[in-house]
Order: structure tokens, then C-alpha cells, then sequence
């Protein structure tokens, strides 16, 4: 078992899922790592696990989202992970750069949620399946941003007022913004 991955199963484990529904991912995921040792790998087919982050500024109310190419949807930042990525985290923080530009934020290091999705232009061998951890990050909306070649646009959106996407993103920003806010009560 190498470090990324051993780091993935301690890091699910200790999670404390917000909800059964979550719970159940939890689940799904470690018993996929349990049978695959490169179950963090994009060539484990059909399913593997990915890392993204949302951001929310520090108020909860604006959210960085991607106009993703492939997908043509507005999305959170995330993706495969890479071999020089340490933990789940570290690829979120990775991806979360090489996606937004954005080098000035803050990124939890325990899972904000996870997800499980299709993706059908992921491999030419099929659909695969995204088991997806979750981050949240914090920037201000004044931080530099940019489009990378994987995006069509990066744009700061009121929470309020958020563009036609999946369910589970508007779900995502509901628990980051929920999170944001929960630290500010406190």
C-alpha cells in the first residue's frame, strides 16, 4: 500500500460523515480502496477515486466555480490524482491551483463531503465512476484567478444567484457555505 493511499483509508476513516447518505459513500469508497491498490489511480477501471474543492469566500456569500471544456458545466475544481500527490488533499490543493490560478486560500484539510458521479469522457475503455472527496477552500473574491486550458471560464458567483449546473453542485455549495458560516457563528 503506498503512502498516498494508506493516507487516503486514514483519512476516510477518522471522517466523521455529516449524514448516513455520506456515511454510505464512506463506505463504498474504503471497501473500493480495500480491494484496489491503485484505486487512487486513473487507470483503475471502472472506478477510482478523485479530489476537488469548492471556494467560498470567507463571508459564504460568493463561490469560484469552473466552466468545465469536456463537460461543458459549471463545476467545482477537482480531478485525478497524481503520483506526487501525498494525501487526498494535497491532490485537492493541486488541482484547485492548476485549475483556478489561484494561489492565495485556505484549504481544510479534512473532507467537506463526498460524491460519487459518471463520467463519460474520462476513458476510451468506458464510463467510469468518480468517487470524489471534497475540500473546502476559503479565498477572497479579489484573489488572481484564472482559466486553465481544462476550462472555458473561472468566475466568482453569489451563492444566490448560481449558474445552471448539477444537483450535486448546488448541493456542494450548500454544505461549504453552510460550513463558512457555521465558523463565523462560532
Amino acid at each position: 500500500m503506498s503512502l498516498p493511499h494508506a493516507s487516503a483509508v486514514a483519512t476516510l476513516t477518522v471522517w466523521p460523515a455529516p449524514s448516513p447518505a455520506q456515511a454510505g459513500l464512506r463506505a463504498r469508497f474504503l471497501a473500493h480502496l480495500d480491494a484496489h491498490d491503485d484505486g487512487l489511480a486513473k487507470s483503475c477501471f471502472p472506478d477510482h477515486l478523485t479530489a476537488g474543492a469548492i471556494v467560498v469566500s470567507p463571508d459564504g456569500e460568493q463561490v469560484l466555480l469552473n466552466h468545465h471544456r469536456k463537460a461543458d458545466a459549471w463545476l467545482a475544481f477537482g480531478g485525478h490524482l497524481e503520483p506526487g500527490d501525498g494525501s487526498l488533499a494535497a491532490g485537492a490543493r493541486r488541482e484547485l491551483e492548476e485549475e483556478s490560478g489561484l494561489t492565495d486560500f485556505e484549504l481544510d484539510h479534512d473532507p467537506l463531503c463526498l460524491d460519487e458521479h459518471a463520467v463519460e469522457f474520462c476513458s476510451d475503455r468506458g464510463t467510469v465512476h468518480h468517487l470524489d472527496v471534497r475540500f473546502l477552500a476559503t479565498a477572497e473574491p479579489g484573489a488572481s484567478h484564472a482559466a486553465s486550458e481544462e476550462s472555458l471560464d473561472v468566475r466568482w458567483w453569489p451563492v444566490d444567484a448560481l449558474p445552471a449546473t448539477f444537483d450535486d453542485m448546488y448541493a456542494l455549495v450548500d454544505a461549504a457555505v453552510a460550513r463558512v458560516r457555521s465558523r463565523a457563528r462560532a
